[in-house]
């Protein structure tokens, strides 16, 4: 598959040299130094020195879910073959500029999806039935001064979900177990017993809580914008497990300081990992250190995924999860 001749297949790993451009956790990075030669591009203080001294010779590039990869860093790779993505998202790969170049790009999908699913169900109870703010109480020492605050039943409300793929599907399965309504939008209506409707504005309007779940990049940047947020209102709030990008950010913290939606419950954000000082300050907000796919046996997997995909290329064999675009 990768136009390799019988004795360079048989010796390929131990010869072939990839970059890694994110910090990579030992349980990927230990069995790719064994298996390859690796280039520390995070590490290297001068990048150009670095890329003029290694870059002819990579053929193979391992980045994180949230890293960002110009085409200028591609361009002083003109050996690479293969982006193996240590995650789900890959909206930092430029996919189009790839194409071009016959450059394949791969990524960790579905060995994530019950994790992230079970953020969005944590960061709807701990927003609709307040226990982050039921803990801080308890912790104060309020409790023996007045009881809690009433929360808000979760049966009976409507999840609007944005993007009903892999996670969006068991994020509905989860909440449709819990009693909860199910809506979503998307490209198109599948073949699932949830309410499609086609227009954001109106799967807001129709929402309690507005989940966002679809990819990030360009097509979905700031796509739940001031417009949306004021059709999700007072009853609403809006929960984030996908991409920070999606979201407006300064159009959230004004809705959220003047009151235009009920509460947020967010594991990622813009600029990850600075979150605006506003938001630290409210009490209806609940704020993750982007911990969507953070165990042990998912990240685990992620990492064995990530090594699959370029050992099934240096062996010239069909790779495990080539992303869509490129199949």
């Amino acid at each position: 598959m990768g136009g390799h001749d019988s004795e360079t297949e048989m010796n390929a790993k131990p010869h072939s040299d990839i970059i890694v451009t994110a910090p990579l956790p030992p349980f990927l990075y230990d069995p790719l130094k064994a298996d390859y030669r690796c280039h520390d591009y995070v590490q290297a203080s001068d990048k150009a020195a670095f890329l003029a001294g290694c870059g002819a010779v990579i053929r193979g590039l391992v980045q994180g879910g949230g890293t960002v990869t110009p085409a200028t860093l591609l361009d002083a790779l003109p050996a690479l073959e293969i982006i193996s993505v240590f995650g789900v998202g890959y909206d930092g790969v430029p996919v189009d500029y790839c194409r071009k170049r016959g450059i394949k790009v791969t990524n960790t999908p579905d060995v994530l999806t019950d994790d992230v699913a079970d953020v969005a169900v944590g960061l709807v109870l701990m927003t609709g039935r307040g226990f982050v703010r039921a803990n801080r109480f308890v912790q104060a020492g309020e409790w023996l001064k007045r009881g809690p605050p009433l929360a808000t039943k979760l049966a009976g409300r409507t999840a609007g979900i944005v993007g009903l793929g892999r996670i969006g599907k068991a994020i509905a399965q989860r909440l449709s177990a819990m009693g909860m309504h199910i809506a979503y939008t998307g490209r198109k209506p599948q073949s699932v017993p949830y309410q499609f409707i086609p227009d954001l504005k109106a799967l807001a309007a129709a929402s309690d809580f507005l989940i966002v779940a679809c990819p990030g990049g360009a097509a979905t940047r700031n796509i739940v914008n001031a417009d949306v947020l004021a059709a999700l209102g007072k009853k609403g709030t809006l929960v984030n497990i996908a991409r920070g990008s999606i979201v407006d950010e300064p159009a959230l913290v004004s809705a959220l300081e003047g009151g235009t939606i009920k509460a947020a419950g967010l594991d990622v954000f813009a600029d990850e990992p600075n979150i605006p000082p506003a938001l630290f300050a409210m009490d209806n907000v609940v704020l993750l250190p982007h911990v969507g796919s953070a165990t042990q046996e998912t990240r685990k997997a992620m990492g064995d995924l990530c090594k699959a995909n370029l050992d099934a290329w240096f062996a010239g064999k069909p790779l495990p999860t080539l992303i869509p675009e490129l199949a």
